[in-house]
């Protein structure tokens, strides 16, 4: 019998779930409950419930879930045996902090590409992953069958941008350009606004 499709944002809350588990697991924690683990990944039990009813029969009654099966599962839904590829787009001082940053390839992502307006001038700050022009995009991410993006352009040209990764293929935009972006259904959108988030830490000092 076919499994079913596992929808998009079903696949996020999964990922989420698997760092939650693997934090567990460097703690020797053999079992967790269904509540507890929602709590940690920020959803509500039910929503727990139905996603990982996607992944078959797994917890008993009353003494919860076994953290490496359960953790071993979603491994295998997501693909974490081999990491997942990763573009970028926009590579000005973020994008290239991003790009220098080593915890991706922990997480099981591998950023394969960035594409920039001026590639040239990114070359030759250092920049190890190769650099394209974004014109290139399109078709990379399609010979490529890259289905995640990381967007650190101007607010100004991040719905534009965004349209061209949705038409490409892309399935998962992490955003760090200050703006609401819209995207189909299918298509889940992380924002990161910084300038936002110092604001809502400053309320608190």
């Amino acid at each position: 019998m076919e499994k079913p499709k596992i929808p998009g944002k079903t696949i996020y809350r999964l990922s989420i779930y698997h760092r939650c588990l693997r934090r567990l697991e460097d703690n020797s924690i053999e079992t967790v409950s269904s509540s507890s683990l929602a709590k940690a990944a920020g959803v509500n039990p039910a929503q727990l419930r139905r996603d990982l009813g996607y992944l078959g029969t797994f917890g008993t009654r009353g003494l919860g879930y076994p953290v490496i099966e359960l953790a071993d599962a979603i491994r295998e839904v997501l693909g974490r045996e081999h990491l997942q590829p990763v573009i970028l787009v926009g590579v000005g001082n973020l994008g290239a902090a991003l790009l220098r940053y080593d915890g991706f390839k922990k997480e099981g992502f591998e950023p394969v590409a960035a594409f920039d307006t001026v590639p040239e001038e990114v070359i030759l700050r250092g920049i190890s992953v190769p650099v394209y022009h974004v014109d290139d995009m399109p078709s990379f991410i399609r010979k490529n069958k890259v289905k995640l993006a990381v967007l650190s352009v101007p607010a100004a040209h991040a719905q534009e941008v965004t349209n061209e990764l949705v038409d490409a293929g892309i399935q998962g935009i992490l955003s760090f350009s200050p703006t609401v972006l819209e995207v189909p259904a299918s298509v889940t959108v992380n924002s990161v606004d910084l300038a936002l988030e110092l604001e809502q830490v400053s309320l608190f000092t």
